[in-house]
């Protein structure tokens, strides 16, 4: 296919499919983890002072005690990424003119070479848990094929936006159509892979909290 027809495909009716995809299958995984509702708990309430499902939310987002001198990288490297994702993804000007024409909603962004420098920070720190997964034995036992397939679906929009915007690899139209369709098959698998916890991250530790909160327990 000719380039400059993959782009416009992609950026119409590969993006539509996408989303479509992404809307309604996120929509039925949060339905069929809500609608299991909570069993009822007839034991008496054992409030214990100071826990609840709002502080769980924080606790939870922090490293437990001595782990972070365990694993430094870690931590560090997953809380950068993860902004840098943020950033890149929401604050850079044309992303937020896609969104606008899909929603409506705009707000300012940053600097393109603030962009620049943020996605470069998140591919390398991406790239240090990568490593820190296949060196270290535990994690490496414990991780599935739906972990790397999760950390490619994510490393893959930012690596190709950022050779996009430098002009470099490939052409510029044959990348930013690369580019666009790499996010459109993370949009795709997103409800599917655990990369679902985008959406279920911060209710999942407030019904811990909470549960946990009535049998007098902190976490």
């Amino acid at each position: 296919m000719d380039q400059d027809l993959f782009l416009t495909w992609v950026r119409s009716t590969g993006l539509d499919i996408a989303l479509g995809i992404f809307v309604l299958g996120t929509l039925w995984r949060l339905f069929e983890i809500y609608s299991l509702g909570r069993k009822p708990d007839f034991s008496a309430p054992r409030r214990r002072a100071g826990a609840s499902g709002l502080r769980t939310m924080f606790t939870r987002s922090m490293p437990p005690p001595g782990m972070f001198k365990r694993s430094a990288v870690s931590y560090v490297a997953g809380y950068v990424f993860h902004v840098g994702l943020v950033v890149v993804v929401f604050l850079f000007a044309p992303h937020i003119k896609l969104i606008q024409s899909l929603t409506g909603l705009s707000w300012p962004g940053f600097p393109s070479q603030f962009i620049d420098a943020m996605a470069v920070v998140t591919l390398a720190t991406m790239l240090l848990v990568l490593v820190e997964r296949i060196n270290k034995p535990v994690k490496r036992f414990l991780s599935t094929f739906q972990d790397y397939a999760a950390w490619g679906l994510t490393f893959l929009p930012v690596l190709t936006g950022y050779l996009a915007t430098k002009h470099l690899l490939l052409p510029y139209t044959a990348m930013l159509a690369l580019h666009i369709l790499s996010v459109e098959l993370l949009l795709v698998f997103l409800p599917f892979t655990k990369l679902i916890h985008a959406f279920t991250l911060w209710g999942s530790r407030w019904y811990n909290g909470d549960v946990n909160a009535r049998k007098g327990v902190s976490s």
